[in-house]
C-alpha cells in the first residue's frame, strides 16, 4: 500500500489499498489480512483511521471480522471488488466518453471504430 497527500481521505486510501491487494490476490478469500495495529504501525497512521477504512470494506462485504481473531477476506470478495471497479469505470469513463462523442456527432459505429483503432494501436506498441 502507498498513501499519498492528496484530496482523498487516508481512510479511503486504506480501503482502496486493501481492495487492490485483494484484487491482485495478495490476500485470498478466507485469509486473514494484517491487523489495524500492523497497518497503522507499518505506515505511521492513526489506528482509528485504519479501522475506519477497514470498516468501509466490512460494510461492503469485502472483508469480515472474527471477534477476537481479526479481519478476513470474504468469500466472493475479489468478484465484488471487480464489479465495483467495473461500475466505477463505466461511470467515470464510458458514460462521459459516450456523452461527449454524441455531442460531437459520432454515432455508435464511429465510437466503436475509434476505440478499436486505439486498442489496435496499444496492442501493436506493447
Amino acid at each position: 500500500m502507498e498513501f499519498k497527500q492528496n484530496d482523498i481521505p487516508i481512510y479511503i486510501q486504506v480501503a482502496k489499498g486493501l481492495e487492490d491487494d485483494i484484487f491482485i490476490g495478495l490476500y485470498k478469500e478466507g485469509e486473514q489480512i494484517p491487523s489495524t495495529t500492523e497497518i497503522s504501525l507499518g505506515y505511521s497512521l492513526n489506528p482509528a483511521t485504519v479501522l475506519k477504512g477497514m470498516n468501509l470494506l466490512v460494510q461492503e462485504g469485502i472483508i469480515f471480522k472474527k471477534r477476537g481473531v481479526g479481519m478476513f477476506v470474504s468469500e466472493g470478495a475479489r468478484e465484488k471488488v471487480k464489479e465495483k471497479r467495473m461500475n466505477s469505470f463505466k461511470e467515470s469513463f464510458i458514460e462521459p466518453l459516450v456523452k461527449e462523442a454524441r455531442n460531437l456527432g459520432f454515432d455508435k459505429k464511429d465510437i466503436i471504430e475509434i476505440i478499436g483503432k486505439e486498442i489496435d494501436y496499444e496492442t501493436a506498441n506493447k
